[in-house]
Formats: structure tokens, C-alpha cells, sequence
């Protein structure tokens, strides 16, 4: 694994909408291991892998879930919303990055312990009960920071045991596999995009743009799920296994996936011993909903989703195997994924 280069990735900053950085970074990473890259006009990163077989879209999102400010107050206090699905309680007390006119540093508080009511104590905490302290006086603050400013979290990606944990491996986690199966793969028998997605942590909506102009026959979406594998949860809860390999999507809240191409896919992740498991989530959605029926095409689709600890914190956990796992399988579909051939009554 090139720990260096998924550190890079992780750590960049990507708000939705305001992907630059990042989306600068994986061009560079790209374009020697394909033959045509482009930047759409929503901002998602095409590179395209011309071929005669079926065209095929995989998406993997950039962006990462965010915050924008909402105001600055006299004291130079940033009030703020958010950009993706937060627990305000993940918030509290975060170091973060305010992109103004400059970036600058920044805390997350809110009422400390010692002064909060005994009512306050046993309530979680709310969103507009918190505020970003900069340290700069207040007309220096208003200054820099603008309402509509983003603010991404910080968080360095460490090795945990044999796993690695960090800030936003939801979803540049998949954003590396891609990568690296991308450089992996010793050829293509399709057309392929590989896409690179801006905003679906607030609403599927790059893969959407991006699926309108390709019109994939096939969509493979990259995306982190839940690994629920944790002191208090029954084996029934787990949805995925950190260890286990990496997880093909049957369904979640937003699709349920062509039960020929999941089959397809454990197929050759069998044929290719490739570790893995089922991945069968009632909740939450990805970039897969937005290359089947979002645009009115009705790809055949699935996901290669990483089993996630922590999922939407700054603490995102992730097995090193089965990242590796995702990694092989990703290439190997991007080598036979042509060979596919639906079933049709």
C-alpha cells in the first residue's frame, strides 16, 4: 500500500462544491494511466479509458462531508452550518480549517461542562449551540471569513494496528482504490469512465450530471459502508466486517442493485480469490442510485464499498486488507467488466 500517497489524498481539502484541491491532486495521479482526462462543468473528473466494449461509468466522490459558515459575530465567533450529514456530537471540540481569503485555523466549542445546567448535561448536544473560535480579534476575523465560507475538519491519517483511521476515508478511501486499480489494470475491454464526483455527500448530485452525459450501459459505484462490528451491536447489525474483504453492494435506502452484476462480481472476486462479503444496507445512499434511475437511464449497477468504523467522524477506520481486497477486485472488473452480459426475460 502507498501510505504517502492515500495521506495526500485523505488530508487534502474537498467541501462539497469546492473540490479543487483534491480534484488537482488525482488529475496528476490519473492522466499517465489513461486517455483522455476532463473536468465537467458541475466539476467532476472524468478520465476515460477508450474502448469497444460497453460503455461503463465508475464513480468514486471527492468531496467530503463539510461545514460553511453563517456569520461572524463582533467577538470574531463563526456561527455555521453543515454540508453532508454530521452528528453535531462529533463536533464538539474538532480542530478545523476556515477557507476564507486565507486559510486559517480554527476550534469547534461550545459551553463547557462546568457551566452547563444539569438539563444541559443530559441533552445531546445542538448544532446552533456551537461556534468556531479562531483566536483572531473579531474585525480581523470578518475580514477573512465570509458568510459562505467552507470549513473542513482536520485529522492526520494514521496506522491503527492493521488498520487506518483519519478524517474523510469517506470516500477518498475509494477515491485511492480507484487510483491504484487504475495504474493495476493490464487492460480494459470496455469503455470506461472512471469518475471522480463532486457533492454526494449533499445529495448524489455530481454522479447525476455525470451519468446524464455518459449514459453507462454499466455503473460501478466506490464508496465506504457501515462496519457495525462493535461491542453492543448482534452479528444482525453488523451489515459488514472490517477484515472480512471488501463488501459488493446488494442494496441500501436508495437502490437495490442488478442481482446479476453482484453475482457477476463475487464471481470473479471467487475466481480471483479476492476476499470479500455481501454488503445488504437498510440505510443511507450512494453515487450507485445516481447512474440507475436518477437520470432515467436503468444501468445495470452495483458498488465496491470499503467496511467503515466511525463513519462520519474524524476517526473513520478502515482494515489495510481490506483495502487491498478493493483494490484488486476494482482492477479486475475494470480488466473484465466487458465481459458482463445481463439477463434479460
Amino acid at each position: 500500500m502507498d501510505f504517502s500517497l492515500l495521506k495526500k489524498i485523505v488530508e487534502l481539502p474537498g467541501a462539497p462544491g469546492h473540490e479543487t484541491p483534491i480534484r488537482a491532486f488525482i488529475r496528476e495521479q490519473v492522466e499517465p494511466h489513461v486517455d483522455e482526462v476532463y473536468t465537467d462543468s458541475i466539476g467532476n473528473l472524468v478520465a476515460r479509458v477508450k474502448g469497444d466494449g460497453p460503455t461503463v461509468m465508475m464513480a468514486a466522490h471527492m468531496d467530503e462531508i463539510s461545514l460553511i459558515t453563517t456569520h461572524v459575530d463582533d467577538k470574531g465567533f463563526i456561527r455555521f452550518s453543515t454540508l453532508g450529514g454530521f452528528d453535531p456530537e462529533t463536533l464538539v471540540n474538532q480542530r478545523v480549517w476556515v477557507h476564507g481569503s486565507e486559510t486559517v485555523p480554527g476550534v469547534i466549542g461550545g459551553k463547557p461542562i462546568h457551566t452547563q445546567s444539569d438539563e444541559q448535561k443530559k441533552s445531546k448536544t445542538k448544532l446552533k449551540e456551537l461556534f468556531i473560535d479562531t483566536g483572531v480579534p473579531g474585525d480581523k476575523v470578518k475580514e477573512i471569513v465570509k458568510d459562505g465560507s467552507v470549513v473542513t475538519r482536520m485529522g492526520e491519517l494514521i496506522e491503527l494496528g492493521d488498520c487506518l483511521t483519519g478524517k474523510s476515508l469517506d470516500n477518498r478511501i475509494s477515491v485511492y482504490i480507484l487510483i491504484e486499480a487504475l495504474k493495476k489494470a493490464a487492460s480494459c475491454n470496455s469503455d470506461l469512465h472512471a469518475v471522480f464526483t463532486v457533492q454526494e455527500e449533499v445529495g448524489i448530485r455530481g454522479a447525476r450530471v455525470a451519468a446524464q452525459a455518459i449514459q453507462p450501459e454499466i455503473g460501478i459505484a466506490l464508496d465506504t459502508t457501515i462496519a457495525n462490528d462493535l461491542p453492543g451491536s448482534g452479528d444482525h447489525e453488523s451489515c459488514t466486517k472490517l477484515g472480512d474483504g471488501t463488501a459488493i453492494k446488494v442494496m441500501d435506502k436508495s437502490v437495490i442493485c442488478t442481482p446479476g452484476l453482484v453475482a457477476h462480481l463475487e464471481g470473479l472476486a471467487e475466481e480471483k480469490n479476492i476476499a470479500h462479503q455481501r454488503e445488504v444496507l437498510t440505510a443511507g445512499g450512494t453515487d450507485t442510485s445516481g447512474m440507475q434511475y436518477l437520470v432515467g437511464i436503468g444501468s445495470y449497477v452495483t458498488c465496491i464499498s470499503t467496511p467503515t468504523r466511525y463513519i462520519h467522524s474524524t476517526v473513520e477506520t478502515v482494515s489495510r486488507s481490506d483495502v487491498e481486497a478493493g483494490i484488486e477486485l476494482a482492477a479486475a472488473t475494470i480488466e473484465s467488466i466487458g465481459d458482463y452480459k445481463p439477463e434479460r426475460d
